[in-house]
């Protein structure tokens, strides 16, 4: 009798081992997409606090718990922004220094690239490397060299001191361009060279056409660089008019004496995302595609 249940019984278990196996890879599927939209949530509530906070009166902001969803939607917040302050002037200061950081930065890099990528010369493998050390550096070290710099040719409270360090490279562009230029291969510039081709020739026709996704990923982190950028317009701008964004959204904490404007702070910061997002929505695919291709050296 007790060998009859036994029988009976023992195959329950393989058979769930089985399911197991069967169907682990859609197990691991669902926890992967779980955990993802757990990470997702998770850094979208700033940004559903910041757009809350931005349609609120000041004294709902100080309400505890928090109120997500405000009882009247201030919209006048955002028209206040750009009555208060010159906003609109701040915006395009920082569409001005985004351009000009982001047409130094292709050019430079770009050149550079292709010279640590393409060309033989003594010494380049160790000039590569003491380009990579660059990145190590830490920012706070060269601004006051910089500063004393800039101030004897007088260029402070101007873009100048922004813009220009762009024209002459930068570390990680030239790093990204490097790899991707990599990736192309050299029976191209060889079949170049046959018909006649100089070197900036097959930079420019051949290299450069076939670089759009590293261009777009230089081109959306400098943007992002330049229309963040804080310390830089901190040391070097004076005039009120002359600021970027970055520096716009602290005229919101000298408000009202003292007290912080957060709803109309917020609502400066939800403007300032706007272009952020449109680039990025824009040059996505290319984006991935030169983040990908620039991390594999074929």
């Amino acid at each position: 009798m007790l060998a009859k249940q036994a029988s009976t019984t023992a195959p329950a278990r393989p058979r769930s081992r089985s399911w197991l196996r069967r169907h682990r890879q859609q197990v691991q599927t669902v926890l992967t997409y779980l955990l993802l939209c757990a990470g997702a949530v998770v850094l979208m509530v700033p940004f559903f606090w910041m757009l809350s906070t931005s349609l609120k009166t000041l004294d709902e902001v100080n309400v505890w718990p928090i109120k997500w969803i405000p009882s009247k939607l201030m919209w006048t917040n955002y028209v206040d922004v750009f009555q208060r302050v010159p906003f609109a002037r701040y915006m395009l200061n920082s569409l001005v220094l985004a351009a000009g950081g982001i047409i130094g930065s292709l050019i430079s890099s770009s050149l550079a690239g292709f010279g640590f990528s393409r060309l033989r010369f003594p010494g380049r493998d160790a000039l590569f490397f003491v380009n990579l050390t660059v990145l190590m550096l830490p920012t706070w070290a060269v601004i006051v060299p910089h500063f004393i710099m800039f101030n004897a040719i007088h260029w402070l409270d101007t873009y100048l001191p922004i813009i220009v360090p762009s024209f002459f490279g930068n570390a990680f562009y030239i790093f990204l361009f490097r790899q991707y230029f990599l990736g192309i291969p050299t029976e191209l510039e060889d079949a170049a060279r046959i018909d006649g081709c100089g070197t900036f020739r097959i930079f420019v026709q051949i290299f450069l056409p076939l670089s759009a996704p590293v261009i777009a990923t230089v081109a959306i982190f400098a943007f992002f660089y330049y229309w963040n950028d804080l310390i830089y317009p901190l040391v070097y701008l004076r005039s009120q008019l002359n600021f970027p964004v970055s520096l716009g959204l602290r005229m919101f904490q000298q408000a009202n004496m003292g007290i912080i404007d957060y709803p109309r702070m917020m609502a400066a910061a939800v403007l300032s995302l706007i272009p952020c997002v449109a680039l990025f929505t824009v040059a996505q695919r290319l984006f991935i595609q030169g983040v990908v291709m620039t991390g594999v050296e074929k």
